[in-house]
């Protein structure tokens, strides 16, 4: 059986973004996934997944002495294991394993894209970026962008040579799973026992937002737009699940202070189960400066929930204006606005758009159906 090494930058990533595909792909390949040292989680995903795991610490910043150690190490893997493929996923672990897997000859070397960081920074900065971009592309053998808006921004930017790079199946990186992110899975009593639960009347309008509560998820935006709105929709709830990075990309000070001081604004933290919380909203507003091809909005959308997004690659695929949600332009307080405002103060086109939302899903981005597509790249390669 051929082998293929499937590499992220920390476990949350390897169990997360690719649940379910590492088990599936195991029935065809002796599958391995690496990842930084996470104790329990790795283990945890071993089990799950029905894999091998093996530890190899990578930083998500720019760490020279600690990238030369972990790229020596993943060497070492690749020597020792003999992979025919090796697949990376996130930035750090891209740059690392493919030229680890590269020095080592394995034969196969993929790597996919599922954002670009570097489209935010400047100056010296991004010209760094550019050129780690660079060798992480010409190690590579093949670039998995995952969205076709991502495709283009790569060929428009020169990382790598048109034929290098596949978009696979309609996009995402590991699809949906539209029988776990099914909203008749919660009854009427679960949403009330939450709202309860959060301090949410039973009349109020929730709009949610999932993910990491930084600067380039268009958060300071969200943040002015709903202190806005909730000025004139009293009614009207803010939902913010997901984590603060101040390290890596800090809101604005008075960002944060609106979030802890406005009685409309609902801080839930991390969860590792979204659905309840998407079971009792009825907006998703997302938006992001960049993605590649995001999770959430794709989870919303299964979720029945309308969606507000930015015109940018992969929530412009996802989202289609006036369909199955809303697109903005991005950065623009005054449409994130004017847009959540339209859907509070009219139900007729919130449940349209709506009960348009999961059928798009189910129809373009199940799990299965990119998983056999990835699938039968695998198969074109090694047989």
């Amino acid at each position: 059986m051929s082998k293929i090494i499937r590499v992220t930058t920390i476990p949350k990533s390897l169990g997360g973004l690719l649940q379910g595909q590492l088990k599936f792909m195991s029935q065809y390949y002796y599958m391995i996934g690496v990842s930084g040292k996470g104790g329990d989680r790795l283990k945890r995903i071993s089990k799950e997944e029905g894999i091998e795991v093996i530890p190899v610490e990578m930083t998500r910043k720019i760490t020279p002495v600690q990238d030369l150690k972990s790229v020596y190490k993943l060497y070492k893997i690749f020597k020792k294991e003999k992979p025919e493929i090796v697949h990376s996923h996130t930035p750090k672990a891209g740059t690392l394993s493919m030229l680890a897997a590269k020095l080592a000859g394995v034969p196969h070397r993929l790597h996919t894209i599922a954002g670009l960081p570097l489209l935010e920074a400047t100056g010296a900065k991004r010209m760094l970026l550019d050129v780690v971009e660079k060798i992480t592309y010409s190690c590579a053998t093949m670039i998995y962008p995952n969205s076709f808006g991502l495709k283009e921004i790569i060929i428009k930017n020169k990382y790598t040579k048109k034929q290098k790079l596949k978009v696979i199946a309609n996009g995402s990186s590991n699809g949906i799973n539209t029988s776990f992110f099914d909203p008749n899975l919660y009854t009427d009593q679960d949403k009330l026992n939450l709202r309860k639960e959060l301090k949410i009347s039973k009349t109020d309008n929730v709009i949610i937002f999932v993910g990491r509560l930084v600067k380039d998820k268009g958060i300071n935006e969200l943040i002015l737009a709903f202190k806005k709105l909730s000025e004139q929709e009293r009614e009207t709830k803010l939902l913010l699940v997901g984590i603060f990075e101040n390290d890596l990309d800090p809101l604005l000070p008075e960002t944060e202070t609106e979030i802890e001081t406005n009685p409309n604004i609902i801080f839930a933290g991390w969860q590792n189960d979204v659905r309840p919380y998407f079971a009792i909203s009825d907006i998703l507003a997302f938006p992001s400066y960049r993605e590649g091809f995001p999770n959430v909005v794709m989870q919303a959308a299964s979720m029945g929930i309308v969606s507000i997004v930015t015109d940018i690659n992969g929530c412009n695929e996802i989202i289609s204006d006036g369909n199955n949600g809303l697109i903005i332009p991005t950065k623009d307080t005054e449409a994130l606005f004017e847009s959540m405002r339209k859907l509070v103060q009219d139900d007729t086109l919130r449940n349209t758009l709506a009960a348009n939302s999961r059928e798009s899903i189910i129809a373009r981005y199940q799990n299965q159906f990119v998983w056999i597509e990835l699938l039968k790249e695998y198969q074109s390669l090694t047989k």
